[in-house]
């Protein structure tokens, strides 16, 4: 089981910046899972900008959120220092 979801920032384009409680920063692009049904509505880069932690998983509304997991296993290992750099565009939450 993967650590809890501490901190998201929606990058511009499709990719999320994910901190989580093991101290480990990862950069996942939810680009692909946007043809499933369950992800189509963020497509909407405004809706996709407001992404958030809730109950250690990133969320957007009451029906769309991404397993923690997925986030974890399948994100790009990101330094801090990357992160830093990186995290001039976008939202964070």
């Amino acid at each position: 089981m993967s650590p809890d979801v501490i901190r998201v920032k929606a990058r511009q384009g499709t990719k999320l910046e994910v901190e989580f409680a093991d101290g480990s920063i990862r950069l996942f692009d939810v680009e692909a899972r946007l043809h499933y049904p369950a992800f189509s509505e963020l497509r909407d880069s405004t809706l996709f900008m407001k992404a958030h932690v809730q109950n250690g998983t990133v969320c957007w509304n009451e029906e769309i959120d991404i397993s923690p997991d997925i986030l974890y296993i399948r994100g790009e290992v990101l330094k801090r220092d990357e992160a830093a750099k990186a995290s001039s565009a976008g939202f964070e939450c």
